[in-house]
């Protein structure tokens, strides 16, 4: 990493995704993104059910027994994994993981790694927590009123106003995240909202889904959400490839820059619902006639209510958008 100062979607690129960077490379992240950040992937098979679920009633909308499930931003595979170990008997599942880190050498065989996302799939789409590592822009209002380009230090993490946003990221301030007052931030999606046009674009048909921490336009934070993570902890954003580098995804503005399909945005909470995952605890009948069974129960509520609760995971947004025909 050198000192030069840099915006801060080329320091993330590099700091992320270069030869040396924090996805790439075996020493910073021998265990990958797991080693560093527990996602609702880590927290529970039920999220995997909950995706195989989602898998299999996309194949019937598809009227097929043979559908993809295409992890963008799959980390090792644990999501693949335990879909596959999910899936309804007599669905035929043609898995590909779509990562910028080498294939885990104990991975299914079945799972087909690839560094881009494949293009002519029927299927589902799922991408958990990977807009919110599309580096992007940062934008900080001076003391004049005029909002500027934030540039980075890589070394430190150290940060200085650069010149005024204009253009393209100036038109997309305007309409998704508009800034006023001195010192407001914000991180300008436009990346993201390509990232994800051209995900969906790489359907035939079928369901794209993203999963994120997200807000919506009326409720931006006002000094934006960029920040760190390492070994479990939050830390602050230094792009020099030892940490994690994320911020949250305006949903919104993404579902809006994609041009065919149908789209829908909701929370964890209210999706996994629709999926099945409840954190009702088993009946205390249960206990009496089936105390194993009910301990089975109490565990799988447990592990239900941290996936949809209340300022945790149940409040990350998923964007859902249907591609097929009649729908674009």
């Amino acid at each position: 990493m050198t000192e030069e100062w840099r915006g801060w979607r080329e320091a993330a690129e590099t700091a992320l995704y270069g030869d040396e960077g924090f996805y790439r490379s075996p020493v910073r992240s021998p265990l990958g993104p797991a080693g560093h950040f527990r996602t609702s992937v880590h927290a529970s098979p039920l999220f995997a059910r909950a995706v195989a679920g989602l898998l299999a009633a996309t194949a019937r909308e598809l009227s097929t027994r043979t559908v993809a499930l295409v992890d963008v931003g799959a980390g090792r595979g644990e999501l693949l994994t335990g879909v596959l170990a999910a899936v309804p008997e007599g669905l035929e599942v043609i898995p590909y993981g779509v990562e910028v880190a080498a294939r885990p050498t104990e991975l299914d065989p079945r799972i087909v790694w690839c560094a881009e996302v494949p293009r002519g799939v029927r299927g589902v789409l799922f991408a958990n927590e990977w807009l919110d590592n599309v580096p992007v822009e940062v934008a900080e209002v001076d003391g004049d009123g005029v909002a500027r380009y934030v540039q980075v230090r890589t070394s430190d993490g150290a940060e200085r106003p650069g010149p005024p946003v204009t253009g393209a990221d100036a038109a997309w301030l305007e309409r998704w995240w508009p800034l006023s007052a001195p010192g407001e931030r914000a991180e300008i999606g436009r990346p993201r909202d390509a990232a994800w046009a051209g995900a969906v674009g790489s359907l035939d048909a079928g369901l794209a889904v993203a999963v994120d921490y997200a807000h919506v336009r009326g409720g931006r934070p006002p000094f934006g959400t960029l920040t760190g993570f390492r070994d479990g902890r939050e830390v602050r954003p230094v792009p020099d490839g030892s940490c994690d580098l994320t911020a949250h995804v305006a949903l919104d503005a993404c579902a809006a820059a994609v041009g065919r399909g149908a789209a829908e945005l909701t929370d964890q909470r209210a999706a996994l619902g629709w999926l099945g995952v409840s954190g009702e605890r088993p009946p205390l009948s249960l206990a009496a006639s089936d105390p194993a069974a009910y301990v089975r129960g109490l565990s799988s509520a447990g592990e239900a209510a941290e996936l949809t609760a209340r300022g945790g995971l149940g409040d990350f947004g998923w964007l859902l958008h249907r591609v097929g025909p009649g729908r674009g």
